[in-house]
């Protein structure tokens, strides 16, 4: 029994995981470092290359209850995380290079895997294969697969935030502290005032952007907006988003300051910090320029400037199935950004489903689905019932989650905190089976 999957990334990797745990040999090909997309650098797998956060880590939201589901069935990805963590207040946030080093080791030491550099151009024909070729999948591959959906594909830019030397940050400016000293004292903070914030803002508009390519029209995620396009929004936009200054008291006056601009540590020996929330597509030149004049920032060295790349997705209410299965060629099985979800936590999550259901069906076998009530189910839901008209990628959230069966009112608070409970409750009616099948298996 054997399971194809192209890309060795998140999804690739915790697909081709999840497949051998299931009995099943994969064959996983990776094009790296044959040919490398425009925003990757690393010969090593599951390479994280936007930020190095996966977000809060409490069940106050929506992708910590996920991240608590695939700790409980046996995440490669949530087992990478939680061994390469570094400090980020409430968030889980990792070291970028012991993350995919990690991932990697394991990788190439699972007899069942056989890990093929080689870039595939073309979807098989026949075999149970998973595409897990991501946001950054390339051109002919795109197209070959375009033509198997019978639709054109969707698209978006996303934008990958600067990251900055440790030792060049001014630490005379810059203080350490959580907001609402939530955590520990995990992210340095740059203060402005009204004048300093309005000139930044006044920069950022003026300053030179990398054009998009003409015949592609640009749209922006709304969770990765680049932040000239914010700042573009309204004169405040920023002070009320990634710049809001609440919950940060500046010691050298005891007051919150008119914005604040946060970093966070993006590697384990806190050598490196990455500027939060400034997605950027300004050109180099003016990214150095225009960062530099940020309090505490005047001297930064940046070991990586921001940049753009195109992020491919299929239509998936049009495209697939409840199993990630493409309409018309169900030998064929999505996982990760590519399927239509948003962020780290959701495509390896969409991974670990593509390769169990792709496990199934190689043994003849009905793949069972987890419980809409789960984040898991919740994710297969949006992709599967999402209006097609208008469908966009989404990161997990309690939105997405059937409503609770209230017999009286609740605060938002306890209604999130009771929806991951139901979840973590039923989540074992569905991993249960398949962890007892894994054991007859094995054995």
């Amino acid at each position: 029994m054997e399971i194809i999957v192209i890309g060795a990334g998140l999804a690739g990797c915790e697909a081709a995981w999840q497949a051998a745990r299931e009995g099943c040999d994969v064959k996983l090909y990776e094009m790296k470092p044959l040919r490398f997309s425009p925003a990757h650098e690393s010969e090593n797998l599951a390479e994280l290359v936007c930020s190095n956060s996966l977000r809060g880590a409490g069940m106050n939201n929506a992708v910590g209850c996920l991240k608590e589901e695939l700790r409980r069935i046996g995440s490669l990805f949530i087992e990478a995380a939680d061994a390469t963590s570094v400090p980020a207040g409430g968030a889980l946030a990792v070291d970028r290079d012991e993350f995919s080093k990690y991932v990697s080791s394991k990788i190439a030491a699972e007899p069942r895997i056989e890990l093929i550099r080689e870039e595939i151009t073309s979807l098989p024909t026949e075999g149970t294969t998973i595409l897990a070729s991501g946001p950054l999948t390339s051109d002919s591959l795109s197209a070959d697969l375009a033509r198997l959906t019978g639709s054109e594909h969707l698209y978006f830019y996303d934008a990958i935030a600067p990251i900055v030397e440790a030792d060049s940050i001014d630490y005379q400016i810059a203080w350490r502290a959580s907001r609402y000293d939530k955590g520990g004292a995990d992210y340095l903070n740059c203060p402005l005032n009204k004048e300093e914030y309005e000139t930044f803002v006044q920069a950022l508009l003026d300053a030179d952007k990398v054009a998009g390519r003409e015949f592609e029209k640009l749209i922006h995620f709304e969770g990765c907006m680049p932040i000239e396009e914010m700042a573009a929004r309204g004169s405040q936009t920023l002070s009320f988003g990634p710049m809001k200054p609440v919950g940060l008291d500046d010691p050298r006056t005891g007051r919150w300051p008119h914005a604040v601009i946060q970093l966070r540590q993006d590697n384990r020996h806190a050598s490196l910090f990455n500027l939060v929330g400034f997605q950027t597509r300004l050109t180099y030149p003016e990214q150095e320029r225009i960062f530099r004049t940020i309090p505490g920032l005047q001297n930064a060295k940046f070991a990586r400037l921001g940049s753009m790349h195109r992020n491919t997705f299929v239509n998936a209410p049009k495209c697939l199935n409840r199993t990630l299965q493409l309409n018309g060629a169900n030998h064929i099985y999505l996982g990760g950004q590519i399927s239509g979800v948003e962020g780290y936590v959701e495509s390896a999550a969409c991974g670990l489903l593509a390769g169990i259901f792709a496990s199934y069906q190689l043994r003849d076998e009905q793949a069972p689905l987890p419980p809409a009530t789960t984040a898991l189910g919740a994710l297969l839901t949006h992709l599967a019932e999402a209006d097609a008209a208008n469908f966009q990628p989404m990161n997990v959230n309690y939105g997405l989650f059937p409503s609770l069966d209230l017999k009286r009112k609740m605060k938002r608070a306890d209604r999130r905190l009771a929806m991951a409970t139901r979840a973590l409750e039923n989540l074992p009616q569905w991993w249960g089976p398949i962890e007892e099948k894994r054991s007859r298996i094995k054995g």
